[in-house]
């Protein structure tokens, strides 16, 4: 698994980019709160805005990123003042981090930009907690965040800022109704009844590390949707966690607190987070586990108790997220995997139309930034589809259409993307068969998206396998036409049944 994850494809290096910026930024952070004479506790609390600010921000451009790292203080600073000021009035605290936490939830149906500013309020309130801030410690805090920022946009912004050079590639939104058919309102409402359970459970466990079990709970519900999504999340979070742990009486324990090492540790860490996060959400955990025991290390709280702790706190927090997501408003994998499914199609048709219009003489024609959609949204498939494909799911016929479903999804990227790549050759001359070509995708997708009746299915089969492609532009429709075709009978027949021959 550990070599899947270092293997796993990383075109342009951004994986690798991302993991080195934010080694770079994070430790530019605390560098700065180091010099300026900040105490300890504020310079994790800088580095860890820092991290926050490189790791949550994901807005389209680059100008709507830097404006999202700009308003990261507005949503934070003040949920960290009112997390001082109940430090020793539990009530109180309980409740209001209930509530960051719903809002932070309910905050993603602004997109991008409110799921980044969500998760910003939600940790800081949680450092505070891990931290034990007081009101006396806030004015040194808020200039370690606000410093620890600017270093990070300067870093992001100034000195690498490779999104200049990518595709502009929106983030999709889920799909949405109204009122608690909204996943967004329902998500609020399972997250918030989940924290409050963990949150009970996690004090019976510890009255001071109860935090742990809150943080556990939000972070299954991070870039999940439906039910299925959250139980795997939940199962990978609790397998890194242990694995983390397992590591961390190998080294945390034994670095107790070490300078030098410690720092290594954590640059070690930090990119390990960023550099898997978008393959393996256990070995993310992993890192984060380690990371945060070598903290406690730095902290002089840390000891073989407290890791195991950590590791009953995180599994009642999942425990939480899953209950949550079972009894409550449960939003089910098959209607979130059908819509992700539908966006992908529809991107499909929009990237063959702009390839062709490229082919046939439109300068202003560009299928690449919808290429680059069209990745980002078989992304967002296969985490939909992780519950059925996961070795240990026992719905053998579910995952066995699951898996034809991902195979004939990946041979449409990769048709699509070859078809892109010969239509940005200026030296592409258009050819006739071309239009016919693509209006037979276009068919084909429409086919797809809705209940098409087995005629209309067997003239679609029937053409994707007419015709001999000779040019490579027709070779990469006809194979598209193909994959089409075959993705008829996984999508259009009963979820449960097995797949026919």
């Amino acid at each position: 698994m550990l070599k899947r994850v270092f293997v796993a494809p990383d075109p342009g290096r951004v994986r690798l980019r991302f993991a080195s910026r934010a080694v770079i930024g994070i430790g530019l952070a605390v560098a700065l709160c180091g010099l300026v004479g900040h105490s300890l506790v504020a310079a994790i609390t800088g580095g860890l805005a820092a991290l926050l600010a490189l790791f949550t921000v994901t807005d389209a451009t680059v100008r709507q990123q830097a404006v999202t790292t700009a308003l990261l203080p507005v949503a934070g600073l003040p949920v960290l003042a009112v997390a001082a000021v109940l430090h020793d009035r539990s009530v109180a605290r309980d409740l209001v981090f209930l509530a960051v936490m719903g809002a932070g939830v309910y905050a993603r149906r602004w997109g991008p930009r409110g799921h980044s500013l969500g998760v910003f309020a939600f940790m800081t309130f949680f450092a505070a907690q891990f931290l034990h801030t007081v009101p006396e410690q806030l004015p040194e805090l808020y200039a370690a965040v606000v410093l620890s920022l600017c270093a990070a946009a300067t870093v992001r912004f100034g000195f690498w800022c490779y999104e200049r050079r990518l595709p502009v590639v929106a983030a999709p939104a889920p799909p949405q109704g109204r009122g608690l058919a909204r996943i967004t309102t329902r998500q609020a409402v399972q997250a918030t009844l989940g924290g409050a359970f963990a949150l009970g459970l996690g004090q019976v466990l510890s009255d001071q590390r109860w935090y742990w079990a809150v943080g556990a709970t939000w972070w299954v519900f991070v870039n999940t949707t439906s039910r299925g999504e959250t139980l795997v999340r939940g199962f990978r979070r609790v397998l890194g966690t242990v694995i983390g742990i397992a590591a961390g009486f190998f080294v945390a324990i034994p670095l107790d607190g070490a300078g030098a090492p410690t720092a290594a540790i954590v640059a070690v860490s930090v990119f390990g987070i960023f550099y898997t996060a978008a393959v393996s959400y256990s070995w993310m955990m992993f890192f984060v586990t380690v990371m945060v025991g070598v903290l406690y290390g730095v902290l002089g709280v840390l000891d073989a108790s407290l890791l195991w702790l950590r590791v009953a706190e995180t599994a009642v927090g999942a425990l939480g997220a899953v209950l949550a997501v079972l009894v409550i408003l449960p939003v089910t994998t098959h209607a979130i995997t059908d819509a992700w499914i539908r966006k992908a199609l529809r991107c499909v048709h929009a990237c063959t139309a702009e390839a062709a219009e490229r082919l046939a003489g439109s300068l202003g024609a560009d299928p690449g930034p919808r290429v680059a959609e069209l990745d980002v949204l078989l992304g967002r498939v296969r985490l939909s589809l992780a519950p059925l494909v996961h070795p240990l799911s026992p719905l053998k016929a579910r995952k066995a259409r699951a898996r034809q479903v991902l195979a004939l999804l990946d041979d449409c990227v990769r048709e699509v993307r070859g078809l892109a790549s010969i239509a940005a050759d200026p030296a592409a001359s258009h050819d006739a068969r071309l239009s016919a070509a693509c209006s037979r995708v276009e068919a084909a997708v429409e086919a797809l998206l809705r209940q098409e009746s087995r005629e209309e299915k067997d003239a679609v089969r029937v053409g994707a396998q007419s015709g001999t492609a000779m040019d490579p532009a027709l070779a990469h429709l006809h194979g598209l036409e193909r994959a089409l075709a075959d993705l008829a009978a996984p999508l259009h027949s009963s979820p449960r049944a097995p797949i026919a021959a």
